[in-house]
C-alpha cells in the first residue's frame, strides 16, 4: 500500500533531522512515530547538492530488517558518510536537500530467456538488484528516470554497479530483482517536502 504524503512528509523530515543530529554531534528530535513506522521495510537516503542536484551520498536498506524508522535514521547517517564521498561537514547542511525512497521488497524476475528481462521492468517503476556470486549492485527506480534509460541501459548500469560487465544481465547466473519506491523529498534544503512521480517524469522524456 502506497504510503500517504503526510508518512513521505514525516518521512523526510526525521531523515534529515538524523542527518544533522549525526554531523552536527546532537541529540535527535522527538517524533510522534504512527505505528507504520514501526513495521520492516527498505527505505534508502539520498542527499542532492542544491540547486545542481549532483548527487552528494545515498545509503539504505534493500531488505525490510528493520523497522522503517530505524531504515530512515541509519539510511541518513550513511548518506553522510557514503564511501564514494568526502565524510559531509556541518557547513554542508544548508546545501543539500533530503529524498527519502521506501521500498517494496525485491521480488526475483523469473525468466526462460534472459534477454527477455527488459520487457519485464517498466522505466519510472521499478528500481533494480542484481547479483551474481558475491556481487551486489542497487539502482533506485529514479537512476533510471534522472538520466533518460529504457529498461536495457538501467540492466547495464545495475550490472556495473555490481562490479560486473554491462551484459551480465545476460548470463543465467545473474540474479535480477525489481522493486518499487514511494519517493519524497525537499525542493530545497529544510524547504517543502513533495512526493516525486516518477512514471510522469518518464513519460515527459
Amino acid at each position: 500500500m502506497p504510503y500517504a504524503d503526510h508518512e513521505g512528509e514525516l518521512a523526510v523530515r526525521i531523515a534529515r533531522d538524523a542527518l544533522e543530529a549525526f554531523v552536527l554531534g546532537r541529540a535527535r528530535q522527538a517524533f510522534e512515530i504512527p505505528k507504520r513506522f514501526e513495521e520492516k521495510a527498505g527505505a534508502f537516503v539520498t542527499l542532492n547538492e542544491h540547486p545542481s542536484g549532483e548527487l552528494r551520498g545515498c545509503i539504505g536498506y534493500p531488505q525490510p530488517f528493520f523497522a522503517l524508522l530505524k531504515s530512515i535514521e541509519k539510511g541518513a547517517e550513511g548518506a553522510a558518510e557514503d564511501p564514494r564521498f568526502p565524510r559531509l561537514r556541518s557547513e554542508e547542511l544548508d546545501r543539500v536537500s533530503v529524498e527519502v525512497s521506501i521500498l517494496t521488497p525485491p521480488q526475483l524476475i523469473e525468466v526462460k530467456k534472459p534477454k527477455d528481462l527488459p520487457k519485464y521492468i517498466t522505466v519510472g517503476v521499478d528500481g533494480l538488484t542484481v547479483a551474481q556470486g558475491p556481487f551486489r549492485g542497487l539502482l533506485l527506480p529514479q537512476v533510471a528516470v534522472d538520466n533518460q534509460m529504457d529498461a536495457e541501459n538501467f540492466l547495464s548500469e545495475a550490472c556495473m554497479k555490481a562490479g560486473l560487465l554491462p551484459d551480465a544481465w545476460l548470463d543465467p547466473a545473474t540474479r535480477v530483482y525489481k522493486f518499487q519506491a514511494d519517493v519524497f523529498g525537499e525542493m530545497e534544503p529544510r524547504g517543502p517536502i513533495v512526493r516525486r512521480s516518477l512514471e510522469a517524469a518518464h513519460v515527459g522524456h
